[in-house]
């Protein structure tokens, strides 16, 4: 089982997703194919119905996320989506609510928000390392909760993704990345100081998945061990998940600029003959 869409109230370990899965080359480009034309359709789809969708990526450093996002927007239209690569809150942000920067990157109408790590935060990375109280980060489930629960009723679908590699694919490309000059800056210590804390990382993980899948957003964990199957599956995911309650019929052409055009091609057509009908200047 390389993929789970996790139901609410079960509990779901890391351990039981399969990581030696793997897809071929052509089965991936057909399936990558067909998911990205289905997301461009979506789009134009979410626009047309003038509707918002959030994707959330979360997930192992080096597990995947950047270049599954960097395949996704590469088909969609950049005025209609923006990306929010979240870090530590600046100190600004330290002095409000943790959920008020998220706020103020909700999509607009007509748009998709797609968040590179976000929320989860609180009940992630504050909780291993401390920034949060044991009482601020339990009750932030809750409050995630509810907080996604008033999006999805305003009618902005949620998907979350959670890309999964081992320990030990994860120390490869740690590896990869210092090698490479392009990549290298990818690289941080925290990166580092993170490994040593991976069991207490999955256990929050879990939590999060317990507490956090209702029906209306549920996470879906994906085996990103082999990239290429990591890719295909969240993109597949992504597209089964916006793609639900929408007509992704083209709409059809607005009949004010049909008649535009039509007035248009009229009009040139007019020129061109009065212009034709002129006699040549004599030589």
């Amino acid at each position: 089982m390389p993929k789970k869409s996790l139901e609410p109230g079960t509990r779901f370990h890391l351990s039981d997703l399969d990581l030696k899965a793997k897809i071929d080359e052509q089965d991936y480009r057909a399936r990558r194919k067909a998911a990205l034309d289905q997301l461009v359709q979506i789009q134009l789809a979410t626009r047309h119905a003038d509707r918002r969708a959030l994707i959330v990526f979360e997930g192992w450093d080096a597990a995947g996320k950047g270049g599954t996002i960097r395949h996704l927007t590469s088909v969609l239209d950049p005025r209609a989506f923006a990306v929010w690569p979240i870090a530590a809150p600046s100190a600004e942000d330290q002095g409000k609510h943790y959920l008020y920067r998220f706020w103020t990157k909700l999509p607009a109408r007509k748009t998709i928000a797609i968040f590179d790590r976000s929320w989860y935060g609180r009940v992630l990375v504050e909780r291993v390392d401390g920034f949060a109280t044991p009482s601020e980060w339990q009750r932030a489930y809750d409050e995630i909760n509810a907080f996604e629960k008033m999006l999805t009723d305003d009618g902005a679908p949620i998907i979350k993704i959670f890309l999964h590699i081992s320990a030990g694919e994860q120390l490869n490309r740690f590896q990869a990345r210092l090698e490479n000059p392009v990549k290298r800056w990818k690289l941080t210590e925290d990166d580092l100081r993170n490994r040593a804390k991976r069991a207490d990382y999955e256990k929050a993980v879990e939590d999060m998945f317990f507490y956090t899948s209702p029906a209306h957003a549920p996470w879906h964990v994906i085996a990103s061990e082999q990239k290429a199957l990591g890719r295909v599956q969240a993109l597949e995911a992504i597209a089964d998940r916006l793609s639900q309650g929408l007509d992704l019929t083209p709409p059809p052409a607005s009949e004010k600029v049909v008649r535009a055009i039509e007035k248009e091609r009229a009009a040139a057509k007019a020129h061109r003959s009065s212009t034709g009908k002129k006699k040549k200047p004599a030589t």
